[in-house]
């Protein structure tokens, strides 16, 4: 079954600062009325998904976030799922694998995006290492039927030795089992380079897997980059002057949709 309709556009439910996290400023309510606020403009603008993550958390733990996030994020994204009508993903910054899984199981959330899933990479959290085995023996124990999106060369990264963009790929997806990978830019809203999807695009189909544009997709670009890779995850484009701490814009996001609906997707 597919989890998407073809080449989706996914958008970002970017949270405000949880409790707990240097910025929090004391108020639930408006972190919960931001969420639900923005998964509603991204849905009426038309996008296919949303993934809500912990955006506003940093400086990010580097793997397992305290319990108070787990069930911070466990309401507020079965929250957003309660208003919309699309897939729902979660991703927990910076690679809280079992944590996703779990909110996702126990929301009814699709998908889960997982930063570094297979492998290392060097990042600003310190050396973060891929749990692909302690993430699919916990989907089999909690019967959970979440999709995995694995990065590969993951944003605000860098690898620990000699990158290799094409192996990468092709052991998250046969080794690590992912549903689908994800390419980026090197951080938050850059843009992919060509050589890097073509790549990513290219060994993904031979493992029979969507590859998903993660970062920099803008409305002058969405049609193009959709020429290539089968979706694009979108977060500041979508935002109020395209700034991405700022709300998202509906009409920002009905007019990247209407620019790729005009393409044959």
């Amino acid at each position: 079954m597919e989890l998407f309709d073809p080449q989706p556009i996914i958008g970002m439910v970017h949270l405000d600062p949880l409790p707990g996290a240097p910025q929090f400023d004391g108020d639930r309510a408006a972190i919960r009325q931001r969420a639900l606020d923005d998964a509603r403009a991204l849905t009426a603008g038309g996008v296919d998904a949303v993934i809500v993550e912990n955006f506003g958390d940093a400086p990010f733990y580097p793997t397992d976030v305290p319990t108070h996030v787990v069930a911070e994020m466990t309401s507020l994204v079965g929250a957003v799922a309660d208003v919309v009508d699309v897939p729902v993903g979660v991703n927990v910054l910076r690679n809280d694998a079992e944590a996703a899984l779990s909110i996702a199981a126990a929301t009814g959330a699709s998908f889960v995006r997982i930063n570094v899933h297979t492998g290392a990479r060097v990042t600003d959290q310190g050396v973060l290492e891929g749990r692909a085995h302690e993430t699919l023996r916990l989907s089999d124990r909690l019967d959970a039927d979440v999709r995995i999106l694995a990065d590969v060369a993951v944003k605000h990264s860098e690898p620990l030795g000699p990158e290799n963009v094409r192996n990468e790929t092709r052991d998250a997806v046969e080794r690590g089992l992912a549903d689908a990978v994800v390419v980026s830019g090197a951080g938050t809203g850059r843009e992919v380079p060509r050589e890097r999807l073509d790549t990513v695009v290219a060994v993904a189909h031979e493992c029979g897997v969507p590859a998903y544009v993660g970062s920099g997709v803008t409305h002058d670009t969405a049609a193009e980059l959709l020429s290539i890779a089968d979706g694009a995850i979108v977060g500041s484009a979508l935002k109020t002057d395209g700034a991405v701490h700022a709300p998202v814009a509906h009409a920002r996001v009905e007019a990247l949709t209407d620019a790729v609906d005009r393409v044959d997707r």
